[in-house]
């Protein structure tokens, strides 16, 4: 009752490809059915029914299913069940048999009713599957993008390529900058990499081209978040506080802005993921995993490895980047 399929012709290898047009042949409305075994093909589709509803018989308040067609509609059923009195007539949706009632009588008013064992659900199913396919469904083409799989790798290995050399640019800054914390900044982000690439093999989490640049921007985000403890870490060492407090109080002062800029990005990837189209999902959803696991790293693995820093380094200026008052 009401279905479309489209008969692929041929197939060839191509690597990219604009399509303008697409044209669909069509038969005969015997050919939509197909081969279906034992069952014959009719003039009877789903576009001449009007509606299907549930009802219940007035004698023993079971549930049935009420069928009213078309004028046209009523022409073909009233033939069919005439010459298949005493038979099984069967109702394809998708080329699958829906329901196989028994013609008890021929039916010339245009309507008809589908009684059996079947409970009320099961009659609402029925009557929805048979309204969905007397639905007319045409086919109309939105949009279409396709790349082939050459292309499509090429742009998992420059989004890839991309990242690297992001990376060892962040971290030549940090380097050079913050010269030993620098170095552990980047250590810390090396291990971010590791626990965010691990949870989206655990997960598993496809990463498309939107979702490599979610993971490539949340290593901005995490370098940020060392950026800003190490320049309060520097002021604190500046005014001439010693190491450990300087560290303690450069994460206490530094905390509420990547507190807060971290959890604004939350709140825009929470909307993209519930409003969004899933292109822009993928990469919400990158994004959201790598700012939860860069504060982690920020706050508790680049905290350890400053810890461990020896007080009588900070003699050593050039290991600092800067010296007491």
């Amino acid at each position: 009752f009401g279905y479309h399929l489209i008969l692929k012709q041929d197939e060839r290898k191509i690597e990219e490809y604009k399509i303008r047009h697409i044209l669909i042949i069509t038969k005969s409305e015997a050919d939509y059915v197909g081969d279906q075994g034992e069952w014959k093909n009719t003039e009877l589709t789903g576009k001449y029914l009007k509606r299907a509803t549930v009802q219940f018989n007035p004698n023993d308040n079971s549930p049935e299913v009420s069928l009213e067609f078309d004028d046209q509609g009523s022409k073909y059923f009233a033939d069919i069940t005439k010459r298949n009195v005493g038979k099984q007539v069967a109702i394809f949706l998708d080329g699958y048999p829906i329901s196989s009632p028994t013609v008890n009588e021929a039916i010339t008013g245009g309507k008809a009713v589908i009684s059996g064992r079947f409970n009320v659900t099961e009659a609402k199913l029925l009557s929805q599957r048979l309204n969905a396919g007397a639905l007319p469904v045409p086919i109309s083409l939105v949009n279409q993008q396709t790349i082939g799989a050459s292309l499509g790798q090429k742009s998992v290995d420059d989004s890839f390529k991309a990242g690297f050399i992001g990376f060892a640019l962040v971290a030549l800054f940090m380097i050079l900058f913050y010269r030993l914390p620098g170095v552990l900044s980047v250590i810390a982000l090396a291990i971010y990499g590791i626990i965010v690439l691990s949870i989206f093999k655990l997960w598993p989490v496809t990463l498309t081209l939107s979702g490599l640049a979610g993971f490539i921007m949340s290593i901005g985000m995490a370098v940020d978040a060392n950026v800003l403890i190490f320049s309060r870490m520097r002021e604190e060492i500046k005014n001439g506080r010693h190491l450990g407090m300087a560290i303690e109080e450069g994460f206490r002062r530094a905390w509420p802005s990547i507190r807060d800029s971290n959890v604004s990005t939350l709140i825009t990837c929470f909307i993209l993921i519930q409003f969004s189209t899933s292109v822009v999902k993928g990469f919400a959803v990158t994004l959201t995993v790598g700012v939860l696991v860069s504060m982690f790293t920020a706050i508790f693995i680049t905290r350890t490895f400053l810890k461990l820093i020896p007080e009588s380094w900070l003699e050593k200026a050039w290991l600092i980047g800067t010296r007491k008052k």
